[in-house]
């Protein structure tokens, strides 16, 4: 990696936690100097996604050959041929960038990267308000069927376990409050007042 390290910022949760409401928030503020790590995926678009701007899309075939050649930070099979990881270009192209990276990421991987990078990341852990909230809002995203729908909430309750893992536990119940201590949290970890 180029000269400048940069601090990384992992934000994991279960899905229709609200951490990518939180992330794009915090790239918001320039006072941070972050860039978002795009990582990649094996499945197709879902509504209005965009390719290298919401993930690099990429074929269940490539993606396997990037895992052989050793390409990710981290990956994991979220869902039966369905991957998801962080290439390692992408963290090069921010850093070089003179960046800080954020993640907006999945548990197994947030700690994944937090265990390769131990001294300069932040893993923060959103949590919902509860395992019915959770329901509600994705039910509102109005993305997937009922029977996705299902298989997020199981794995929820799985991911909600790991929370105490991370260096930090967001209780998103409140959004304004949840932003504030999330601006709070990367100020302080960046050292600015």
């Amino acid at each position: 990696m180029d000269n400048f390290v940069g601090k990384l910022f992992v934000f994991s949760a279960p899905s229709g936690s609200g951490k990518t409401t939180i992330v794009r928030h915090l790239l918001a503020q320039e006072k941070f100097n972050l860039e978002f790590s795009i990582s990649a995926t094996s499945r197709e678009p879902r509504g209005e996604e965009v390719h290298e701007k919401d993930y690099y899309f990429i074929s269940l075939k490539d993606f396997k050959n990037h895992i052989k050649g050793e390409d990710f930070l981290e990956w994991e099979e979220v869902y039966r041929d369905n991957f998801y990881g962080t290439l390692k270009s992408e963290v090069e192209r921010i850093w070089a960038q003179g960046k800080h990276v954020i993640f907006d990421i999945d548990v197994a991987g947030g700690l994944r990267i937090k265990k390769k990078f131990p001294d300069n990341t932040l893993a923060v852990f959103v949590k919902p308000p509860s395992i019915d909230e959770l329901k509600i809002r994705l039910k509102k995203r109005k993305t997937e069927n009922d029977e996705k729908i299902n298989m997020r909430i199981a794995k929820a309750s799985v991911e909600l376990a790991t929370a105490p893992q991370f260096d930090v536990i967001i209780k998103n119940y409140d959004l304004k409050v949840a932003l504030k201590e999330a601006e709070q949290l990367v100020g302080d970890y960046l050292g600015l007042e």
